[in-house]
């Protein structure tokens, strides 16, 4: 775990590295390892492959239009500093700080377990989500290729999959996407926070300009791909008054659906965008963290389903009711229409037979 720092890193986004609230022990600086006139120092990227036994993620929570969902990375280099999956790190017993964004885990055998799930007599087929967490076309997808192969899986059964993400990369899938999508089996939702480069380098300082998001709404559009855009998270009193903007942008890329996600600061991502606030945006950062209280009723995390995504009070109503605005004048839906679920075809084992009544 790297020490607690407040030092901007140059393409970082945390400034902070706080322990995971798990450790029992936790971990401070000590003040003879490093010269503070010194640079700091630049914590490299890792990836380690991890061995799994399941790979299919159940979620039942109301606020969240899917039930099944697939992470091929935990940890995510392109360092969002408000990831609400950061504190999943503490459970490998990591910080949700800088480690979150240098010490990714690939998971390799994730087609594989796919493959077998698909197999099971229980599974019946839904749509499963990819990225539900962390981004499955971060950096390190484009050697690892995981998210490929598993795209591979879907296409060779016909399961239908949604993709979340930031990546331009999501773009080089296109040969296998684009043909799943004219069966209504997929589509791809682009996560797009701000349209100024400026915020989004220190905010997000890993993942793919604002305009490189454009770019790959407008070519999956143009290939037959159903995009949607999530202006996730807003901030209050920080992009919160580029919403309509961003809804303006994807829609003459193609965006047919757009939606947001109020910020949420579970566990210890409320001292890491407090800590980055008072490090980058001094001046804003008390109002900033007032304002998203005064939608969280109080708090700086609302946990509760049904509030969590959107928050209460006046403050949140009038965002809400900005976005429905902004979606009825610009002919967007609140979400892309439903995949079909009809078509799947299980796995069959080695020597097996297809059914006489599989859809061909």
């Amino acid at each position: 775990m790297q020490p607690e720092s407040r030092r901007p890193l140059k393409g970082r986004g945390a400034v902070t590295s706080p322990a995971g609230r798990y450790e029992s022990r936790p971990i401070v600086l000590d003040p003879d390892a490093q010269d503070p006139d010194e640079p700091p120092r630049h914590p490299e990227t890792t990836v380690t492959p991890e061995t799994t036994r399941t790979i299919l993620a159940s979620n039942d929570s109301p606020d969240i239009p899917f039930d099944h969902s697939i992470n091929p990375y935990k940890g995510c280099e392109h360092g969002c500093v408000y990831c609400f999956a950061r504190p999943t790190h503490s459970w490998l017993g990591l910080s949700p700080g800088l480690d979150f964004e240098t010490k990714i885990f690939s998971k390799p055998q994730a087609p594989a377990l796919l493959r077998t799930e698909l197999a099971r007599p229980g599974w019946r087929c839904e749509a499963i989500a990819l990225g539900a967490n962390t981004d499955p076309y971060q950096p390190a997808e484009r050697k690892e290729r995981i998210t490929r192969a598993l795209i591979e899986v879907m296409t060779e059964h016909r399961q239908p999959f949604s993709i979340v993400t930031k990546s331009h990369l999501v773009v080089r899938d296109l040969d296998l996407i684009a043909p799943m999508a004219a069966q209504r089996l997929a589509n791809v939702y682009l996560s797009i926070t701000t349209l100024d480069p400026a915020l989004a380098r220190t905010m997000e300082p890993r993942a793919p300009a604002p305009h490189r998001r454009l770019d790959a709404i407008r070519d999956l559009s143009a290939a037959g791909v159903p995009c949607g855009v999530l202006a996730s998270p807003m901030i209050p009193g920080l992009n919160d008054s580029e919403l309509e903007r961003i809804l303006e942008a994807a829609a003459g890329a193609g965006a047919l659906s757009a939606n947001y996600i109020l910020i949420r600061l579970p566990h210890e991502l409320k001292e890491i965008v407090s800590d980055w606030l008072h490090e980058q945006y001094p001046l804003r950062a008390k109002r900033v963290l007032s304002l998203i209280r005064q939608m969280r009723g109080g708090r700086l995390n609302d946990p509760d389903f049904g509030s969590r995504h959107r928050g209460a009070g006046p403050l949140a109503e009038m965002l809400s009711t900005r976005l429905h605005t902004a979606r009825k004048r610009l002919g967007l839906a609140e979400r892309l229409p439903a995949l079909d679920t009809t078509r799947f075809r299980v796995p069959v084992p080695p020597g097996g037979q297809r059914s006489l009544f599989e859809t061909p």
